[in-house]
């Protein structure tokens, strides 16, 4: 088995049809499918058995991201380990090609893809996954940025150690820290393009960045975020999103999500940092079950991209 596809899940019916759609369109096809539900209570497991996926699950009450990871890829066979959130889906039928062709270097330990969102994303959120995820490949980058909603990992250095199950965030960048400071090397493909679907409220962005912001301290003790960071990149971000809305023609449409996903953004991880007590059971609850259910490549790709039936 060239690959296993690890997909974490809780309540997903109306985004996981969709990227097992696409996964069934691609071109590699040495693969198995294996969801992580952390306690789905509506369609998310029967659309999953519907596509032959294999269900491993685990109770919310133990639920960390690093966690479920760990489960899924010890129930794993493939060579790597093919990370995707269920919200996503690919682009291209060669969107596996394209993430596991880096592991041709065998010291390649992980590798990540693009990003990108809908029409439906907050504008913040698009210049986001531009500014994290660019248009150019990196063989071998120097930082160990990564982000699990579209990754892969070789399942023998995993073994080596696996994610941090403590942290409340950023399990990914934990793993890829460990892993750069044993001398294995990190790629982005930018061909292995996935739409990543977020609709959140401001409390969930303002949650999202609080949990992260706790999970990057623990990584980085040295780190800090103090109220003038908040107040300078706050200011900052929303200043060069009202530029950039400006020059694209839409800022009327977006000028209201702009000050409130930054704002919830920045609050949220400095909240994160201030916090450094233990995460209790309530705050784990907050967490993962929330309230609020380079230079550019020249030219366009030469595959069609897929054409879905599943609507998201």
């Amino acid at each position: 088995m060239e690959c296993s596809i690890i997909i974490r899940a809780y309540n997903e019916e109306k985004h996981l049809g969709r990227l097992l759609e696409g996964i069934h369109h691609q071109t590699t096809k040495d693969f198995e499918i294996i969801l992580v539900d952390s306690g789905s209570t509506d369609s998310t497991v029967a659309i999953a058995s519907s596509f032959g996926v294999r269900i491993v699950h685990i109770g919310p009450d133990e639920f960390t991201f690093g966690r479920s990871l760990n489960r899924g890829i010890q129930q794993a066979t493939g060579e790597y380990a093919v990370l995707a959130s269920a919200h996503v889906y690919p682009v291209y039928p060669d969107w596996l090609e394209c993430l596991l062709k880096p592991f041709s270097n065998p010291r390649v330990a992980l590798v990540y893809g693009k990003q990108r969102g809908t029409v439906d994303s907050k504008f913040s959120e698009t210049q986001l996954f531009k500014q994290w995820y660019p248009e150019a490949d990196v063989l071998r980058q120097e930082s160990p940025f990564c982000n699990n909603a579209n990754a892969a990992i070789r399942r023998h250095v995993w073994e080596e150690h696996p994610y941090d199950e403590s942290l409340t965030g950023l399990e990914d960048l934990g793993w890829s820290v460990w892993a750069r400071h044993h001398d294995w090397e990190i790629s982005y493909s930018a061909h292995a393009e996935i739409i990543h679907v977020h609709a959140e409220t401001p409390h969930a962005v303002y949650n999202r960045y609080r949990r992260e912001s706790m999970g990057f301290k623990q990584i980085f003790p040295e780190s800090h975020f103090n109220a003038y960071d908040f107040v300078r990149l706050t200011l900052a971000n929303i200043f060069s999103d009202l530029y950039a809305a400006v020059r694209q023609g839409v800022l009327w449409k977006n000028i209201v999500s702009i000050f409130w996903f930054r704002t919830a953004q920045f609050w949220g991880t400095y909240q994160g940092y201030r916090r450094s007590s233990a995460v209790t059971q309530i705050l784990r609850e907050t967490f993962y079950y929330p309230r609020d259910h380079h230079k550019p490549i020249s030219g366009d790709r030469e595959i069609e991209p897929i054409r879905y039936n599943h609507k998201p």
